[in-house]
């Protein structure tokens, strides 16, 4: 506090403007005094939030980018932030056998990443998230095979367009991986079973952002979201801003970091949604736990009527048909650029006539209800984004989201 008060403008006037000096801050309670960060508004004050105490070249650009398409960008210390990132997220993987000598495959890289090239002393394979179409994934077996990794750690889309490829054409799974380790996208619970059929082992998951302000992970015995208080201090917010309490409720997650000196963001709005639970886990650790990671508040559709229906409520992502008709599709997005109009566009599996698609599109239908028209597409093939994710859905409308979420 004292760091920012003294060399971002942005905070020394947000102390000043409510008579508080950093002395004030000594716990959770007096931090509240503090306003809220949104994204929109460090993107219009970034030149004010970024300590003046660092020179030019002591700072890393950073952009970032959502699934409406709306920029970020802000500032790393150089060669300090991606650093301390890296440390906490192998400590992370240390918790399922990882160790620093361990031969990983990796599924998120985009750009022109050649697939299967090799870095960090042949430890690293590096398979390209862009370029997974049918065509190239029985080579991304063969050099997983051969590369004989002991993890796979990528976005979960990319590993799960492996798993179902795998799955599909009756691929054999790789004997030396010990665990999927599953980061920067929401792993949704049939991905995680798909993952866990095909590969075998132990999926893993944990919790971060590019604003590196909260970094959470799963433990070796349990899949519950285990909050690092060394990471940065921690709050889950409903929609009226109010800590939760209670197991089982909904909130957003605001979190202030330790890890970014040349732009510190205090109580920043992530955007993202977790369940606050109430329980002490076995593995022993005293740390704030979330049942789960509910995705992005902007992951949502709007309907004719102006009502905001999250992504992660819809059978393509939840898997709760009973039947399991979705696994016949392969690849899916959602699209939508006028309100209660929505375009899905689907990759199908081989088996795709073999099923209902009809009775499926029906089921998603009454999830979305009667203000929104549904156009489903049939496509050979969905790009992944320049920064390799395969995005759930691309939404165009340019609305705000804050707190459209459930209480």
């Amino acid at each position: 506090m004292t760091h920012a008060y003294n060399n971002v403008p942005y905070y020394h006037a947000a102390f000043n403007n409510r008579g508080l000096v950093p002395s004030d801050i000594h716990d959770l309670t007096d931090l509240e005094r503090l306003p809220i960060l949104t994204k929109e508004t460090a993107r219009q004050n970034i030149d004010a939030l970024k300590a003046r105490n660092f020179a030019a070249h002591d700072l890393e650009y950073v952009g970032t980018s959502a699934t409406t398409g709306m920029t970020f960008g802000f500032y790393y210390e150089n060669g300090t932030s991606r650093a301390k990132e890296l440390a906490f997220v192998r400590s992370a993987w240390g918790r399922v056998g990882y160790r620093f000598t361990d031969k990983c495959a990796t599924l998120r890289v985009g750009g022109k990443t050649k697939i299967g090239e090799t870095k960090l002393l042949g430890r690293l394979l590096v398979l390209s998230s862009v370029s997974m179409t049918a065509e190239n994934l029985p080579r991304y077996v063969q050099l997983i095979r051969k590369f004989k990794p002991r993890y796979i750690w990528g976005y979960p889309s990319s590993i799960s367009i492996l798993a179902q490829f795998m799955r599909d054409n009756n691929v054999e799974h790789f004997s030396t991986v010990r665990a999927v380790l599953c980061g920067s996208e929401n792993l949704f619970e049939w991905q995680r079973k798909l993952l866990e059929e095909v590969f075998q082992c132990r999926v893993f998951s944990w919790y971060g952002q590019s604003e590196l302000v909260a970094f959470a992970s799963e433990c070796e015995v349990s899949h519950l979201y285990h909050v690092f208080p060394e990471y940065g201090i921690f709050e889950l917010v409903d929609k009226r801003d109010r800590p939760i309490t209670e197991a089982g409720q909904v909130g957003e997650i605001v979190a202030t970091g330790f890890n970014n000196a040349a732009v510190p963001f205090i109580r920043y709005r992530t955007g993202d949604l977790a369940q606050y639970a109430d329980v002490t886990c076995e593995c022993g650790r005293h740390h704030a736990l979330l049942s789960r990671i509910e995705g992005r508040a902007n992951e949502f559709v709007i309907d004719r009527t102006g009502r905001a229906i999250p992504v992660t409520a819809l059978p393509m992502t939840r898997s709760v048909i009973p039947s399991s008709d979705f696994d016949l599709v392969r690849q899916f997005q959602f699209f939508q650029d006028k309100p209660g109009e929505l375009i899905l566009n689907i990759v199908p599996g081989k088996d795709y006539s073999k099923g209902d698609p009809a009775q499926m599109w029906a089921t998603l239908k009454e999830q979305l209800g009667a203000e929104m028209d549904l156009e489903v597409r049939l496509v050979d093939h969905i790009p992944a984004s320049e920064a390799g994710k395969h995005h759930w859905l691309i939404q165009k409308l340019g609305v705000k989201s804050d707190k459209q979420y459930p209480n």
